[in-house]
């Protein structure tokens, strides 16, 4: 978030944190949330970059659609196995692999 919000919202009473202050996250815990959205996001762009709909990549993975969406959300019920296996199948070395896993999100934007 930009400092000029930040101090504008506390200005109005506001109280500003992160996620993992809001729920209370251990620091291994929102070190694995930001590893899986790292991943899935990784996934999504590596579909898209090969031109590919979510129900090609569902036929190339012999899953469904509906699993891609979840996968490239980041759904709790998609495991962090599942998403690397699926960038491998798509060409993914290793040294790019070990990127995705290496690099620190930004904080988001707000």
């Amino acid at each position: 978030m930009r400092e000029i919000k930040r101090k504008r919202l506390r200005a109005r009473g506001w109280k500003v944190g992160s996620a993992k202050d809001f729920l209370g996250l251990t620091d291994q815990e929102a070190a694995y949330i930001e590893l899986k959205l790292r991943l899935a996001a990784s996934l999504l762009e590596c579909r898209r970059r090969r031109h590919l709909t979510q129900m090609d990549l569902a036929r190339f993975l012999r899953s469904s659609q509906s699993r891609i969406a979840k996968m490239e959300r980041g759904d709790p019920s998609v495991s962090l196995d599942l998403l690397v296996r699926s960038l491998l199948a798509l060409g993914t070395s290793a040294r790019q692999l070990s990127r995705v896993i290496s690099t620190r999100s930004p904080a988001p934007a707000a």
